[in-house]
């Protein structure tokens, strides 16, 4: 669920980038999915 969701953040931010549109709203959408990028990697090595 948490890859899904860091995959549409990184397309909206993708598709903000190339419109131009959003300023520092695109930068933290940016941020938000490699935090829960980096979560979810977290999360699958604890359970294994």
């Amino acid at each position: 669920m948490l890859l899904w969701i860091a995959i549409i953040i990184a397309v909206l931010w993708l598709l903000g980038l190339i419109g131009g549109i959003g300023g520092g709203f695109i930068h933290l959408l940016l941020v938000i999915a490699v935090v829960v990028l980096v979560f979810h990697f977290i999360r699958g090595r604890s359970r294994a």
